[in-house]
């Protein structure tokens, strides 16, 4: 089952449910949130809770994301209380981009800190169920007001050095009441970056994820492809001057997806009731790589079929600031 939001005419939403070609209205539902609270406090599956509310109108999603309809598929009332992370060297052949991106330029050292990591997740990123295995790079982007709808633009800022994607599988998690993380699905995700301010300086990774990212436009629910495969691609003027193959699911990462979960929500600052994630696990493909420089205008797509309508994003950059920001003294 895939899960969307639609924006109605009034501004509110609705919850659509998608089974092969045939998506529908979800019946008394106002959102994707709502529904996956009442599948926690009835301890029930969330697709047994959308079968008891039963489904309702018809809707064509691919005519509604033309006309900039698609939200994104799940939001938090509060948007402060949306935490939108990731972790990065989780997937098989990542660790070369990566590894070019920090090389040391006389060449001293023999394994960058990328590859000692990205190695180390090979040696214990993948522990028998049930036991905990090697952490993996951690990374925060944002909160939900740093959530992009589906179809809206991705706005790099106007200090930034460059905005490039990240096509990802993101996680999307409700806590429960007792502080237990719920799986709601996964979605496809652009954890969108800045690369070249990163490769100045691996230090700065921090600073180059603290940028918008889109995820959507549907959640699968139940259970992840262990192989899957899409592609990633940069149009410019509806041409593409980028694509290529994205490959994720554990078949193709040196993290299981379970370990990966657990080092996230290890920390008890991510375990409070009610508190919604958005966790990216990573990528191998990077347009940054192949040594494009995105221009304004061109639209992001990432599409895999297991994951419904692709995630496409225009590139905007906003205006410079001049000066630095004044702090007010109270």
């Amino acid at each position: 089952m895939l899960l969307s939001q639609i924006l109605n005419g009034d501004g509110s939403l609705s919850v659509v449910a998608r089974e092969g070609s045939e998506a529908a209205v979800v019946r008394g539902a106002n959102s994707t949130y709502a529904l996956a609270a009442e599948a926690l406090s009835a301890d029930l599956p969330l697709a047994a809770v959308i079968a008891a509310h039963g489904l309702g109108e018809a809707v064509d999603l691919a005519a509604l994301a033309a006309a900039g309809r698609l939200a994104l598929p799940i939001t938090h009332p509060d948007p402060s209380h949306m935490h939108l992370t990731g972790t990065g060297l989780t997937h098989l052949g990542s660790a070369a981009t990566r590894d070019a991106m920090h090389a040391k330029l006389d060449g001293a050292e023999t394994l960058t800190d990328s590859m000692k990591m990205f190695r180390m997740g090979l040696d214990g990123g993948r522990p028998a169920a049930g036991e905990v295995g090697v952490q993996p790079e951690w990374f925060y982007k944002g909160n939900g007001h740093t959530a992009i709808a589906p179809g809206a633009t991705l706005t790099s800022p106007g200090f930034a050095l460059d905005g490039g994607e990240e096509p990802e599988l993101a996680g999307i998690y409700l806590i429960a009441a007792d502080g237990t993380p719920a799986r709601v699905g996964w979605a496809l995700a652009n954890e969108f970056s800045d690369h070249v301010t990163e490769r100045i300086n691996y230090l700065y990774l921090a600073h180059s994820k603290l940028r918008e990212a889109s995820f959507g436009p549907e959640i699968l629910v139940g259970d992840l492809p262990s192989d899957v495969r899409g592609t990633s691609r940069v149009l410019r003027d509806g041409a593409a001057v980028f694509e290529a193959p994205f490959l994720s699911g554990e078949a193709n990462m040196s993290h299981t997806m379970a370990n990966l979960e657990h080092h996230h929500f290890k920390y008890a600052l991510f375990r409070h009731p009610g508190d919604l994630h958005v966790h990216m696990f990573g990528t191998a493909t990077l347009s940054f790589a192949a040594g494009l420089v995105p221009q304004v205008g061109d639209i992001f797509e990432i599409e895999a079929a297991a994951f419904g309508l692709p995630l496409r994003n225009p590139l905007a950059v906003a205006p410079a600031e001049t000066g630095a920001v004044a702090v007010k003294q109270l």
